[in-house]
Formats: structure tokens, C-alpha cells, sequence
């Protein structure tokens, strides 16, 4: 056997977890200063497209292609910066609302104990709803950007579990449960189609602010963006990105795909243009493999999250500020 084919006796030959674009796995986010986090979760109560659940996996594996420098906003790596490890999967069982709920609240918290940030990936949409409480319970004063083709702020109504708690009612519970100070949080993207009339009006009468797709365009994403570091100055925001926002020609497998959304490019220069918002969490969902194209959607996500840990670093006192 020649050298380089020689197996050191100290080094066992087993290859490494697959985790998010090679960062170290870990049990603890002791000091880390951010901490990927998958949520393999969804409600199983799509109509026709099931499939969140397996996100952070292909997520990760489509993470092989994204590279950490950005330049020339970011000619840095965020990984190393914040010395990012990958902590591995919630231990959920999909559709089983409450108890995964628990995990999910208990898996984000115990990484906010530990002085990190948490980069989640769902799973769907109705993964915020825990991960607000936890959020929440260090910053009380907490507010939400939700970039969404849906405001996610149905009613909700009845007393079955899949009814109060789904990927449409995650932010009417939030408010009933004032995690977040709805006045100053806003939705931004959402548009038609949409199943149930009056949606917009609801999410209003919650307290939130709708920047609706046809306003964003109007206003253009970097002005939008600018506003948003205005509205947003001295508070701590929790990012909550789902895929949809983009169009489904470069987002394809999401659960509920809806046309008119921004291209990639657009989407991706949006996030740049919010350096320098406190951001203190982020969570990225919704992408269903089984409906995705080549992987293309995960490995949006990917960059997404790419970018997430680069705000992460631009953040006020952060790694990357200044």
C-alpha cells in the first residue's frame, strides 16, 4: 500500500457528517458564534405537496456548492468569522404538532444559551412559531421581517391542534401570544393567488405592516431595504425567510409556489442591502425536495443562508462591522 493510501492507526476511516457547506458538527454551540440548526418538520396537511420535512438535508447537500467569499459586499468567510458549527436535526416527528413544537422552542433556546446565533432551516412555515417563543423569552422587545409570497396570518379558527397551528396561522398566534411587537414587525412580498378572501385585512387587524408584491416592486428592493434599516434601528429583528418569496422559475420546489415573485439576483441583493440590522436569528424554510428541480431551490436556500450568516457578521458589534 503506498503512503498516501496508508491508514494512520490514530485516524479511524470514516468519512465526517454531512453538514452545512462543510462547518464543523458539534453537540454544543459553546463558543460558536452562530450555530446551523435543521428542523426536518411539516404539518402533512398540503393538499398536494408534502415534503418540507426533508429540507435541511438536501439543503446541506446541495451547500457543497455554495463558497463563503461574496465579494464585493462580503470578501470574507462568515463561517469563520463566527466559527459556525452544524448542530444537526430537531428531533421532530413531522405532523405531530405540539410535542415537535417543544423540541423545536427547546433545541433554538438551548442555542441561544449557549451565546450563538441560530441559522435554522425547516421545514415549513409553521416552524416559527417555536422558534419566536424561544427567541422572544432573551429579547423580549423583539420584531420580525417575514419575507414571504404569504403573510402566513390566517384565523386559524377551531380547537384541533392542525387548526390553530399551521404554516398559515404562525403569525396570528405570535401576535395573540405577543412574541413580537406587531406594530413595528412587517410582512414583505406577499401576493396572489390566494385561497381565502380578506387575508391581507386580517393580517392588518393583527397590527402588522403588508409591503405586498406590487408595492415592492413600485418602491424597488434597495429603497425598501433602506427603510427597513431606518424602521428597524436599536431593535433586535428576527429574520424569517421563506422560499417562496422567490418566483418558482428559480425556486421551484417550495410548498406553495406563487408566480411574480423576485428572481434570484434580485432576492440575493435585497438580503446585502439589510447589513446592519441587529439581527439576532434566522430562519429559512419551506423548501420540499420532492418538488424541486435539479436542487436547484436548496441550493438557493443555501446562498440564502450564506447570506444570513453574513448579516450575521455585519451586524452592530458584529465580527464583520466596519
Amino acid at each position: 500500500m503506498s503512503d498516501e493510501h496508508r491508514i494512520d492507526a490514530g485516524s479511524p476511516p470514516m468519512a465526517s457528517p454531512l453538514t452545512f457547506m462543510g462547518v464543523p458538527a458539534a453537540r454544543s454551540a459553546r463558543g460558536a458564534g452562530a450555530a446551523v440548526l435543521g428542523i426536518p418538520f411539516d404539518c402533512g396537511t398540503h393538499p398536494v405537496r408534502i415534503g418540507a420535512r426533508y429540507g435541511p438535508q438536501s439543503i446541506r447537500e446541495q451547500s457543497v456548492l455554495v463558497r463563503p467569499y461574496q465579494p464585493p459586499h462580503a470578501d470574507f468567510s462568515p463561517l469563520a468569522l463566527l466559527d459556525v458549527v452544524d448542530l444537526g436535526n430537531v428531533d421532530v416527528t413531522p405532523s405531530v404538532i405540539e410535542p415537535s413544537f417543544e423540541r423545536i422552542e427547546a433545541a433554538v433556546r438551548y442555542v441561544l444559551n449557549a451565546g450563538a446565533i441560530p441559522v435554522t432551516m425547516g421545514g415549513d412555515g409553521a416552524v416559527t412559531l417555536p422558534q419566536l417563543r424561544a427567541v422572544h423569552a432573551r429579547h423580549p422587545d423583539l420584531v420580525v421581517l417575514h419575507v414571504d409570497a404569504h403573510t402566513d396570518t390566517y384565523r386559524g379558527d377551531g380547537n384541533a391542534p392542525h387548526h390553530r397551528y399551521n404554516t398559515a396561522t404562525t403569525f396570528t398566534r405570535a401576535a395573540e401570544e405577543e412574541l413580537v411587537d406587531a406594530a413595528r414587525s412587517i410582512h414583505v412580498g406577499a401576493r396572489g393567488t390566494l385561497a381565502v378572501q380578506g387575508v391581507f385585512e386580517h393580517t392588518r387587524a393583527q397590527g402588522y405592516e403588508i409591503l405586498d408584491g406590487a408595492t415592492l416592486n413600485q418602491r424597488g428592493l434597495a429603497h425598501v431595504a433602506a427603510s427597513l434599516r431606518e424602521r428597524f434601528a436599536g431593535r433586535p429583528v428576527y429574520l424569517c425567510f421563506d422560499m417562496d418569496f422567490f418566483d418558482p422559475s428559480c425556486a421551484p420546489g417550495v410548498c406553495t409556489p406563487t408566480w411574480g415573485g423576485a428572481g434570484a439576483r434580485e432576492g440575493l441583493d435585497f438580503l446585502h442591502a439589510l447589513a446592519g440590522i441587529d439581527f439576532v436569528a434566522f430562519d429559512v424554510n419551506t423548501v420540499s425536495p420532492p418538488h424541486d428541480v435539479g436542487g436547484m431551490t436548496a441550493f438557493l436556500a443555501g446562498t440564502v443562508m450564506l447570506e444570513c450568516l453574513t448579516l450575521a457578521c455585519l451586524r452592530p458589534g458584529g465580527p464583520g462591522a466596519g
